[in-house]
């Protein structure tokens, strides 16, 4: 049994988690501690970042616990986390002076329709990325325009900007560092893919100081070190937790490409050295190492197990998530219905934040299984819209696809994934490969791990889903998916033009 192991630090949008590994990348142990959602006005999702480290703390302490070892044991650290998220806080405090606001905020829409109006070329040529409230810079701004004293602190030097990792990283070191790595740089709306450095053109345009920015680094290096869990740790990999994901997938290899199902989805494709542009979907940082930069092209949705919390707890249809599966099993088809999740409006490769949710196709008939199913099979059509794009626009057929995230583990969904998509899904024996990839670029910096091809040999498949759908009727419930986006599409327009 190894005597020394790795902890990763998995940061999500509703828990912080904490996963231990050994070499053979076998979990040994995980904690896991959710934390609040704030949602002040509607379109507003905040966290406190208090909360959350208070959470990630008391993560680690009973994942060290549940491995049965003792802090000194762990080699080194690596830290992945919801992207785009972002805090500020005072330099000198450590304190928090507004809330984080979270992927998912829609309140600088108007900031990111002018930008998307005026801007949308050159943001997109130099950072891969869309205009869109997804990303943390018109976070940044809205915080700075709207927190008093805000931009006259920022503009001293006075005031630091994060994304998760960088405020974890910030906190284990007591203040000592401030970096970020280049994934998560990447989705931040202000960083230069191509020069790799921060765009002082996008800065000046939003009017935010470079000062407030961290050090951008590679995914697999020594940062630094914790003083927090009785000796000093190596904080050794950091990385996006979509772009660890698709690391963790052992997709190191051009045309390789993973689909993780968490509270959004998320499909990257590994595009190698060379910079993919895309019109509709984004181009991405998948890790650094070394002098070596991987791009990816991604495919973001906003909702897919989001959708299943809203049936579990906004229509009270079932008691727990696991009764999804097997309420959606229960009717052989969808009975025509279809539902759009666009809860927050709709992202690749459509993004139109003012797209809204919808079931459509409901008849006298139609059971609450109809919809479970249908709130599944969403999932998968979203992942061929994605898909079908990535395929066009990188010049690349795919022929399979890895799987992870909670969702993943539903046999009746992965089938119809693959069935839906004309290709093999891929589930991994572990389908923690959000921190399995983190853990994976933390050890490879520390020599924990040796190479590339060491990882590729420890990565082992569960089970492969392999297409059975005849392709006529593949095209028709597709079809249908169609059609129910284009009613979803505009919508709130729609509505506030009535009002």
């Amino acid at each position: 049994m190894s005597s020394s192991f790795i902890l990763a630090i998995d940061e999500g949008t509703t828990s912080a988690r904490a996963i231990i590994y050994n070499n053979e990348l076998e979990i040994v142990g995980i904690g896991q501690y959710e934390f609040p959602q704030h949602y002040p006005k509607p379109g507003y999702v905040e966290h406190n970042p208090d909360e959350i480290w208070e959470a990630q703390m008391l993560a680690i302490r009973k994942a060290i616990e549940k491995a049965k070892i003792e802090p000194k044991q762990i080699s080194a650290i690596g830290i992945t986390n919801q992207r785009e998220t972002t805090v500020l806080w005072d330099a000198r405090s450590g304190r928090p002076i507004y809330n984080a606001i979270v992927w998912q905020d829609r309140r600088t829409s108007s900031i990111t329709d002018w930008l998307k109006g005026n801007y949308f070329k050159m943001i997109k040529d130099k950072t891969g990325l869309v205009p869109d409230p997804y990303f943390s810079a018109s976070k940044i701004k809205w915080i700075l325009d709207n927190v008093s004293g805000a931009r006259e602190k920022a503009e001293k030097g006075e005031i630091k900007f994060g994304t998760i990792d960088t405020y974890l990283i910030w906190k284990l070191t007591n203040g000592k560092v401030h970096v970020t790595d280049y994934s998560n740089a990447s989705r931040t709306m202000m960083f230069n893919i191509r020069k790799l450095e921060w765009d002082r053109e996008i800065l000046e345009l939003l009017k935010i100081p470079e000062a407030i920015l961290p050090e951008v680094k590679p995914s697999s290096e020594i940062y630094g070190y914790s003083e927090n869990l009785g000796k000093a740790i190596p904080i050794s990999g950091d990385a996006g937790d979509q772009q660890a994901a698709l690391f963790g997938q052992v997709a190191f290899d051009v045309g390789d490409v993973k689909s993780t199902y968490g509270t959004g989805s998320f499909i990257l494709m590994n595009i190698g050295s060379n910079l993919v542009s895309s019109e509709n979907l984004l181009t991405t940082i998948a890790w650094g190492l070394g002098n070596k930069i991987t791009y990816a092209l991604e495919g973001s949705i906003f909702i897919t197990g989001a959708a299943v919390q809203w049936f579990r707890d906004g229509l009270k249809a079932i008691d727990v998530s696991d009764e999804i599966e097997p309420l959606a099993s229960s009717v052989p088809d969808n009975g025509g219905v279809y539902f759009v999740p666009a809860f927050v409006g709709l992202g690749a490769p459509y993004w139109d934040p003012y797209a809204r949710g919808l079931i459509i196709g409901i008849t006298r008939g139609t059971t609450k299984a109809h919809i479970a199913r249908a709130i599944l099979e969403s999932m998968a059509y979203q992942t061929r819209d994605v898909i079908e794009v990535m395929q066009k626009d990188a010049k690349i057929n795919i022929n399979s696809l890895k799987v992870d995230g909670g969702a993943a583990k539903d046999n009746l969904l992965m089938q119809f994934q693959a069935d839906i998509l004309g290709i093999k899904v891929i589930r991994p024996k572990i389908m923690e490969t959000t921190s399995m990839g983190v853990a994976m670029l933390a050890g490879l910096a520390t020599n924990y791990w040796n190479s590339l091809d060491e990882l590729k040999q420890k990565w082992k498949v569960d089970k492969e889903f392999v297409p059975i759908m005849d392709s006529k009727e593949r095209e028709r419930l597709y079809a249908g998916w169609k059609e129910a986006v284009k009613r979803s599409v505009g919508w709130a327009k729609v509505i506030e033009g009535e009002k």
